[in-house]
C-alpha cells in the first residue's frame, strides 16, 4: 500500500477566478485502499489528519459512511469500470469529518488493482484551500518599488525586464539594458562571475541565493560596495527553462562591519606581542600592508603629551610635532616611498594641520592626494616628489593615542591600490591604531611600572606570617634581577584546625606580571583547599586540577609569547605540622626536598616522592610522615637559593643544609643570613626561604575522653568539659563550650557510628573536636518552627569563632574553635 507522504499528481486545476478566489493551494494527500465492494481495508497517516478517523474506525467498514450524502451506486460503478481500463478518476467529493465538519475533498483514483486476489482501488485525496490574489497593478507596484534589485533575463543572458531599484543600484540606464547582457553593461570584472552562476542555474535547474561579491556601479564609480545576489531558473508550463530571475541586495553596511570586526580580531593577534615599543610600531606597519593600504608608517612623540603624562605641554599655536619614525612597511622592497628611514627625527602631519590635529585626535581623510597643491609643495616638498613617482592617491593619518595621551601618528597610504580611502575605511583605520596604541603606551610604561609591580608581587605574599604556639616562622624573599622582570615563588603559613599549622611554598615558572597575577591565584586557592583540611597529597591534586584548567584557558587565549603566562611547569611543596604529636605529613609536585635540622645538629633531606610538577594532569602524589622532635628547625624554599651560579643543585643543597644549622643566630636573623651567604649578588631568578622552628603542645593543655555511644553519656561529659575549663582559668567559657560539646557529642551518638572521642586543645584558642567512624558530612539547616530538633550545627555556628569538619582514616572530626581574650 502507498504511503500518503509519496503524494500523488493532481489534474490541472481551474486559473483563479476574477473575484480573487480560487483552488491555490492544497494540502497534502492523504490516501486509502478500498476493496470493489467499498470496503476500506488500509488507511493512511494522512487520511487521519485529513478527517480525524483513526485507522480502527475505518479499516473493515464501508467507505459509504464517510460520504455526507447516501451514496450514488451509478456514479460509483462508473468510476470503477473508468479504473479497469486503466485511466484514473478524479473529482470533488464532499466528505464527513470525525468532528462532523463537511470538507470538499478532491479525490483521486487510480487504476484498479489486485490484492490476494481481491480487487481494490487507491483513493487519495486532498482539501481545497482557497487563498486571495492580489490585482496586476498592486503586483507591478511591488516589484518596481521594492528596495531589491529584480531583473529577468532571457536563456541567453539579455536583460527583458528590471525594476527601478536595480536601475539606481547599477547606474546605467533601463533602455541600456534591455536586450543586452551583463558583461555589456557591467564592469568585467563582476559581469564574468555572474554570467558564469547564472549558466550553472540554467544548466542545473538549482537556485544559488546570497552569493556575495565586492564591485563598484557606474552611479558610485569610486567607492567599493557589497552586493549579495540570488538567482533562479524561471519555468514555463511545460516546466522548460524559459529565462532566469535575478535579485540583488546592497549589503555594504553589513559587509563594513564583518570586515571591521574580522580586522580588528585578527590585529589583536598580531600587533602588541611584546612590551617593546619599535617592535609594536612595526608590528602595526606589517599587519596593515597589504591587507588595508601599500605603504604605512608609525611616528612616535619624543615626548607624548596630554593626560597625566609629568612635565607634558601643549603644543603651541603652528608647531610642528617632534616625532621618530618607529616602524614603516611598504608593498614595494625597501619602502622606497618613504623620505625617512626607522629611527630618524620626522615632523610630518598632513598638510594643512599642525600639533594641534593630534591633540583634536579625529582622524584626517584625504581621499585624492595634490602634490602639486600649495601645502604639499611647500610644506613638503621632498614627500611631494614621492607622491608623484609612486603614485601615492590616498591617504588616511590617524593620531595615536591611549588613557587621553597623546602617542603618535600613524599614515596610511594608498598606491598599487587603485580604490582610494574611503568614509568608510576610517573606522578600521582607527580601530588598527587604537589597539596598537594601548600597546605602545604599555611598552612606554613598562620600565616606570616594573617598581609597581614589585609592590604587587610583594602584596601578593603575605605580609605577616603566625605559625601559632606551633611554629616560629621566619622568611626571606628577594625578586628576580630587574632586567628579567617580576617571577612567580610564593610561600605562606596557614592555621588549621587542631592546632595544626600548614606550610607552602610554591615557584611559577616565567616572569612578569603574569607570573606573579598566577601566583597570587595559587597562592589564593592554597588557603582555599587547606581551609577545606585536605590531606597533602590530596591537595596538591586538586592544585594540578587548577593549574591545567589555568592553562587550558590560556592555550585557547593564544599562544604564552603572545600575552599569556602558561603556568605548566609551577611546582609546590605542602606541609601540615601537628603540634599534639610532632608528625609533619608532607607532599611535592616537582619541587625541591625540605630541609630538616633536629636539635642536636643533624641535617637532612626527607626523602620525599618528588611527583611532577603541576599541570601535567592525570599522575600521582603521594605524602610522607615524618615525626620532628621540639625544635627542630624545617626549612622550605624555591630553587633559585640551592642552583647559585653553577647550577649544581646537590652542591647547592649542601650549601644549605651547611648554612641552617649554624647555631647562636635567632630564627629572624638566620633567615636572611643563610640566603646572603648563598647568594652574594642578583640572581635571574626569584628567591624565597622559610623556616619554621617546632613546637609540642604542653600534655597540660590536651586532654581527651572516650565518650559511650549512649545519650545519657552527654551530660556527664558536659561536667567534666566543665571541671576542665575550671582547672585551665576558662571558666568564662563554660556556658559556650558545654552547649558546642553537648551539641557535638549528641550529634555524632545520634547520627553517626563510634566509637566517639572528645578532645580540647588548649593554646591561643580553645578548640573542642568531637571524632567519629562516620564519613557522613555534616551540613547547616533551617527547622521549622515545629521541629524539635535541627538547630544543633547552627548553634555551634553562631558561637564558635570558626568551625568545621575534617576527615580522617578512621572517620570524621567536627571542631569548633572559641577565641580566647
Amino acid at each position: 500500500m502507498a504511503s500518503a507522504d509519496e503524494g500523488f499528481p493532481a489534474e490541472p486545476g481551474p486559473l483563479p477566478s476574477g473575484d480573487g478566489r480560487g483552488p491555490a493551494r492544497m494540502a497534502d494527500d492523504a490516501a486509502a485502499v478500498i476493496a470493489g465492494d467499498g470496503t476500506v481495508i488500509g488507511w493512511t497517516r494522512g487520511a487521519e489528519a485529513l478527517l480525524g478517523y483513526p485507522a480502527a474506525e475505518v479499516v473493515g467498514r464501508s467507505a459509504a459512511l464517510l460520504l455526507t450524502g447516501p451514496p450514488d451506486p451509478r456514479r460509483t460503478a462508473a468510476v470503477a469500470a473508468r479504473c479497469r481500463t486503466g485511466s484514473a478518476w478524479s473529482g470533488l467529493v464532499p466528505l464527513r469529518g470525525r468532528d462532523g465538519r463537511s470538507l470538499d475533498i478532491d479525490v483521486r483514483v487510480t487504476a484498479s488493482f489486485q490484492i490476494a486476489g481481491r480487487e481494490v482501488f487507491l483513493v487519495s485525496g486532498r482539501e481545497l484551500t482557497p487563498h486571495w490574489t492580489m490585482s496586476g497593478s498592486v503586483l507591478d507596484d511591488f516589484m518596481a518599488r521594492s528596495p531589491v534589485g529584480m531583473a529577468v533575463l532571457d536563456p541567453g543572458l539579455r536583460y527583458l525586464w528590471l525594476n527601478d531599484t536595480l536601475e539606481r543600484f547599477g547606474g546605467v540606464p533601463r533602455e541600456q539594458r534591455l536586450g543586452r547582457r551583463p558583461a555589456d553593461v557591467l564592469p568585467t570584472a563582476l559581469a564574468a562571475p555572474i554570467e558564469r552562476l547564472m549558466r550553472q542555474v540554467l544548466s542545473t535547474g538549482e537556485a544559488v541565493t546570497d552569493y556575495e561579491y565586492l564591485g563598484w556601479s557606474w552611479a558610485d564609480p569610486h567607492r567599493r560596495r557589497a552586493y549579495a545576489s540570488s538567482f533562479f531558473p524561471l519555468a514555463d508550463a511545460q516546466d522548460r527553462r524559459i529565462g532566469i530571475g535575478y535579485m540583488v541586495r546592497d549589503v555594504t553596511d553589513r559587509w563594513n562591519a564583518r570586515r571591521l570586526l574580522a580586522l580588528v580580531n585578527e590585529a589583536g593577534a598580531s600587533i602588541g606581542s611584546t612590551l617593546d615599543v619599535q617592535r609594536t610600531a612595526q608590528e602595526l606597519a606589517d599587519f596593515a600592508v597589504p591587507r588595508f593600504a601599500d605603504f604605512v608608517f608609525v611616528d612616535l612623540l619624543e615626548n607624548p603629551f596630554g593626560g597625566d603624562r609629568p612635565g607634558s605641554a601643549t603644543p603651541a599655536e603652528g608647531e610642528r610635532p617632534a616625532m621618530r619614525r618607529a616602524g614603516m612597511s611598504s608593498v614595494r622592497e625597501g619602502c622606497p616611498e618613504a623620505v625617512v628611514r626607522v629611527g630618524d627625527a620626522v615632523d610630518f602631519v598632513p598638510p594643512p594641520h599642525d600639533a594641534h590635529f593630534l591633540l583634536a585626535g579625529a582622524p584626517v581623510l584625504l581621499p585624492s592626494l595634490d602634490p602639486d597643491s600649495h601645502g604639499w609643495t611647500v610644506e613638503h616638498p621632498a614627500r611631494a616628489a614621492r607622491i608623484r613617482e609612486f603614485g601615492l592617491h590616498s591617504l588616511i593619518s590617524v593620531p595615536m593615542r591611549a588613557r587621553d595621551t597623546v602617542l603618535g601618528l600613524t599614515t596610511f597610504m594608498r598606491s598599487q591600490n587603485p580604490v582610494p580611502f574611503d568614509e568608510d575605511d576610517v573606522a578600521p583605520a582607527r580601530e588598527l591604531v587604537a589597539r596598537a596604541a594601548v600597546c605602545v603606551d604599555n611598552a612606554r610604561r613598562y620600565t616606570r611600572e616594573h617598581t609597581a609591580a614589585l609592590v604587587l608581587q610583594r602584596s601578593l605574599l603575605p605580609q605577616t606570617l603566625r605559625g601559632g604556639t606551633a611554629l616560629d616562622v621566619a622568611w626571606s624573599y628577594l625578586p628576580a634581577d630587574a632586567k628579567d622582570g617580576v617571577g612567580g615563588d610564593w610561600f605562606d603559613v596557614i592555621p588549621l584546625s587542631g592546632a595544626r599549622v600548614g606550610l607552602v611554598i610554591g615557584d611559577v615558572v616565567g616572569h612578569g606580571i603574569g607570573a606573579a597575577a598566577t601566583m597570587g591565584r595559587l597562592r589564593t586557592a592554597v588557603q582555599t583547599l587547606a581551609d577545606m583540611d585536605l590531606p597533602p597529597d590530596e591537595l596538591l591534586a586538586r592544585l594540578d586540577d587548577l593549574v591545567l584548567r589555568l592553562s587550558e584557558e590560556e592555550r585557547a587565549g593564544g599562544p604564552a609569547e603572545r600575552g599569556g603566562s602558561t603556568v605548566v611547569g609551577a611546582t609546590c611543596l605542602y606541609a601540615v605540622y601537628d603540634p599534639t604529636s610532632g608528625a609533619c605529613t608532607m607532599a611535592r609536585a616537582g619541587h625541591p626536598p625540605p630541609v630538616v635540622v633536629t636539635p642536636d645538629g643533624a641535617v637532612t633531606f626527607p626523602d620525599l616522592p618528588s611527583g611532577p610538577p603541576l599541570g601535567l594532569g592525570g599522575l600521582p602524589f603521594e605524602s610522607l610522615e615524618v615525626v620532628l622532635p621540639e625544635g627542630s628547625l624545617l626549612g622550605l624554599y624555591t630553587d633559585g637559593l640551592i642552583e647559585g651560579t653553577d647550577r649544581d643543585v646537590e652542591s647547592g643543597m649542601e650549601r644549605l643544609g651547611r648554612e641552617v644549622s649554624r647555631g647562636g643566630l635567632p630564627l629572624d636573623d638566620l633567615c636572611p643570613a643563610v640566603v646572603k651567604e648563598l647568594l652574594p649578588v642578583p640572581q635571574p631568578d626569584d628567591i624565597a626561604l622559610l623556616l619554621a622552628r617546632t613546637h609540642v603542645l604542653s600534655p597540660e593543655h590536651l586532654v581527651s575522653w572516650d565518650v559511650p555511644v549512649d545519650p545519657a553519656a552527654v551530660g556527664e561529659t558536659r561536667a567534666k568539659v566543665s571541671r576542665q575549663l575550671e582547672a585551665w582559668g576558662l571558666e568564662e567559657l563554660s556556658m559556650t563550650t558545654e552547649l558546642i560539646v553537648s551539641e557535638l557529642v549528641t550529634n555524632a551518638i545520634r547520627y553517626a557510628s563510634g566509637p566517639v572521642r572528645l578532645r580540647l586543645l588548649f593554646q591561643s584558642a580553645l578548640t573542642c573536636e568531637v571524632s567519629d567512624a562516620s564519613n557522613t558530612s555534616p551540613r547547616l539547616r533551617h527547622a521549622r518552627t515545629t521541629d524539635e530538633g535541627g538547630r544543633g550545627l547552627f548553634l555551634v555556628a553562631q558561637l564558635a569563632h570558626r568551625w568545621g569538619t575534617r576527615y580522617t582514616p578512621r572517620g570524621k572530626i567536627i571542631w569548633a574553635e572559641q577565641p580566647i581574650s
